[in-house]
């Protein structure tokens, strides 16, 4: 009713009544408030309600809301925190904490790695030299003892604060990925396409970088499309894909069971760093594989003579 009333002296201030005095004006704005509620009409022209004095400078007002206490938000707050944290664990970043000692010095049993979730979703495949987790292909870790959580650690895993005590993952720098050879001969160098990796940086002090024993430390396999091959960092402590070569997928790691590349250690404080990809695997000639001789020119070529003849056909028929 308010607006009524603003619409009213709007309207008489505007063009209809250009030209006639301004007295005859406050008469017909006053009895266009009471008009709009003859129910709540004072003598002397005032609306009665939440409405203020018709005529008086500013308008009509409404009285302020209350503002809501503290406890009655606080269950919304805790809500919306809630699902930011489940939509941050599914989609961009989740923690895990390293349970073994497999990937020492690199990383240490008792470490929280913060594992980028976000780039596999836009089509990203792990490279060599990454850090990645990934869940058990095939029973790779039967035996390994299993936690029993608490009611609050389920809890604090299901929205992402806490790694998953039933989620069996794993995590190992990936050492090839498909259409790569790898060897290993004696105690190394272990090779990737017949180029000899560097891996003093990070394999543990007083490991070799291959394993001389006949479980699988010695081998020589070619990694299938859509698949890569891991080795830990301690190389002498980690049962990775040389002696898992028995199970469904020969050692592999499917790129589907990936769950992301471990970017950074962000627990404990004292070990804060980043995980990057060692020089070596950005050594010339890595990328060489034996199937690639088999194409005398670059896809882009062989998309372009596939171009060639078809517009030459269009324009014969213009």
């Amino acid at each position: 009713m308010g607006d009524v009333a603003v619409g009213a002296r709007s309207g008489h201030d505007g063009e209809e009544h250009r030209g006639r005095p301004a007295e005859s004006a406050v008469p017909a704005a006053d009895s266009a408030v009471t008009s709009g509620s003859d129910s709540g009409t004072a003598e002397d022209g005032r609306v009665t309600g939440e409405h203020t004095t018709a005529g008086e400078p500013g308008g009509p007002t409404r009285t302020p809301k209350k503002p809501r206490s503290f406890w009655k938000e606080l269950p919304i707050l805790i809500g919306i925190a809630l699902v930011l944290a489940l939509l941050i664990k599914t989609f961009l970043v989740q923690a895990f904490s390293i349970p073994s000692d497999s990937m020492q010095n690199t990383l240490q049993q008792g470490d929280r790695v913060l594992v980028d979730k976000l780039t596999p979703w836009f089509g990203s495949e792990p490279e060599r030299g990454e850090v990645v987790v990934f869940h058990d292909p095939d029973n790779w870790l039967a035996g390994e003892p299993t936690t029993d959580p608490n009611a609050l650690q389920t809890f604090l895993s299901w929205i992402g604060l806490m790694p998953s005590s039933e989620e069996k993952d794993l995590i190992k720098r990936v050492i090839g990925v498909g259409g790569d050879t790898i060897e290993c001969k004696g105690t190394g160098p272990l090779t990737v396409n017949g180029k000899a990796l560097n891996e003093q940086s990070y394999v543990y002090a007083g490991n070799t970088p291959c394993s001389v024993d006949d479980q699988g430390g010695q081998f020589k396999v070619k990694v299938p499309e859509g698949f890569i091959w891991v080795m830990g960092d301690h190389r002498q402590n980690s049962r990775d894909s040389r002696y898992n070569q028995s199970d469904k997928n020969h050692g592999m790691v499917p790129v589907k069971d990936v769950v992301g590349r471990a970017v950074v250690v962000a627990w404990p404080i004292n070990r804060w760093d980043n995980l990057p990809v060692p020089d070596t695997f950005d050594q010339s000639g890595l990328n060489a594989q034996p199937n690639a001789a088999g194409l005398p020119v670059a896809p882009q070529g062989i998309a372009l003579l596939g171009v060639v003849p078809v517009v030459l056909w269009r324009r014969r028929k213009q």
